[in-house]
């Protein structure tokens, strides 16, 4: 079977490597993929908003499953595109997709079907946010509506942060805005909470613990994600049944009032208080790095996974999973999330030499005369899976040294709040 993965980070990589063992694949393509993924599918220089030529070239090489990586080409209709050729895709279609492409969707669908989230207000323009600041209780976190790569939030501490939020959303930060959220703070601690849905039934993911923040104690700018831990420390049966029957379900019955339903990964960010699970907004599409995370812990097969769900056959399928905790730093261009040099070449990756328990994906890279350069912002993934999350943190620290990329920079402390000092 020949599968395609469209995509070119550190998540696109992962499922590029997990799906590589499976049995049933024969070839993987990577659409346009970076230097990680070259080593284990052939890359394809075809952009992801070139759905003509990209369905062109899946028909051309009887490509059979496609799987959608970054939430953009869903969220533009990639699925129900590919889907009038006849060709299998595992992704939520447009209409589901809204999910992430539009916060205030999910927010209305939270408020008719009685959804825990925070408490909310839409605001079409700046006079009106503005006015609704000086009446506000602080913290407030002001959201753009559309999609901004996990970077469109703001956490507001008085009213002049406020200001500098709303400017910078109306004034196309994220692009065009017609809108945006005002939500109160909820004052708790977040966690990724992971389903895969066939469009009848779902099944549980794992869970994952993301760390945002550019900075060590999960301080300084919102990035896409400096790194992960899998599973969260805060989950517990109590709450999983929660998180299902309060959030998920509903969820899902108002895709169907909608006349549409749910196929392939669906993140739930969750903020946790006293037990208690609010969502802070969906992904339709597995995390980065929590996909990195989670993805070495699966001892099924994924690729019959995958395919379970395009055929609404997911209950036929047992997902199984090592019993090992996880753990993943990510390393970035110096001045990440703010203005970094590209094209700098990364040196030494061949004095890795890692182990069955061991995974290094790529994300911002491309290869050139046989040199890897580092092209991103979010550079590589050093990923280990350990019986404790203090070994697989001692394991990638000990890699990161021999790496030693004086152009590069990570967080020091990733999983600090579930490794003991």
């Amino acid at each position: 079977m020949k599968v395609g993965i469209l995509g070119s980070g550190g998540r696109e990589h992962a499922i590029c490597e997990i799906v590589k063992n499976s049995d049933k694949i024969d070839k993987v393509y990577c659409f346009p993929g970076n230097a990680g993924t070259e080593n284990v599918a052939e890359n394809v220089q075809i952009e992801l908003n070139d759905f003509e030529s990209l369905k062109n070239y899946i028909l051309k090489k009887n490509i059979d499953l496609i799987i959608v990586g970054p939430e953009k080409p869903l969220v533009d209709g990639i699925v129900d595109y590919l889907e009038k050729y006849k060709i299998k895709v595992f992704g939520p279609n447009k209409i589901a997709s809204q999910l992430e492409g539009s916060k205030i969707f999910t927010k209305q669908l939270c408020q008719k079907y009685s959804i825990p989230t925070a408490k909310f207000g839409i605001f079409k323009n700046k006079d009106d946010s503005k006015k609704f600041l000086k009446k506000s209780k602080f913290p407030i976190v002001i959201k753009a509506d559309n999609l901004a790569s996990g970077k469109g939030v703001y956490i507001c501490n008085n009213e002049s942060d406020g200001e500098i939020a709303i400017d910078e959303i109306f004034e196309g930060k994220f692009g065009k805005a017609e809108n945006l959220l005002i939500e109160e703070f909820l004052n708790g601690e977040e966690m990724s909470f992971f389903t895969i849905h066939d469009g009848n039934i779902f099944k549980n993911f794992g869970t994952a613990q993301d760390h945002k923040r550019v900075l060590e104690g999960d301080k300084g700018k919102n990035t896409g994600g400096m790194g992960a831990y899998s599973p969260s420390r805060l989950i517990n049966n109590e709450l999983e049944e929660k998180i299902i029957n309060r959030i998920i379900k509903p969820t899902m019955k108002g895709l169907s009032d909608l006349g549409t339903n749910y196929k392939g990964f669906l993140y739930a960010g969750l903020m946790i208080v006293d037990n208690e699970p609010y969502l802070i907004e969906y992904n339709v599409r597995m995390g980065d790095p929590e996909c990195q995370t989670i993805l070495p812990k699966l001892k099924s097969d994924v690729s019959k996974i995958f395919l379970a769900c395009c055929d609404q056959k997911l209950n036929k399928i047992e997902i199984q999973w090592h019993d090992k905790k996880s753990l993943c730093v990510v390393v970035c261009s110096k001045g990440y999330p703010d203005t970094f040099l590209k094209n700098v070449e990364i040196k030494k990756l061949d004095q890795l030499i890692l182990n069955k328990n061991e995974f290094l994906f790529h994300a911002g890279t491309i290869r050139k005369n046989k040199k890897v350069f580092a092209v991103g912002g979010r550079v590589l993934n050093l990923v280990n899976i350990s019986d404790d999350f203090r070994e697989a943190k001692k394991n990638i620290y000990k890699n990161l040294k021999k790496l030693n990329w004086s152009e590069g920079f990570y967080r020091k402390d990733i999983g600090y709040k579930v490794i003991e000092k």
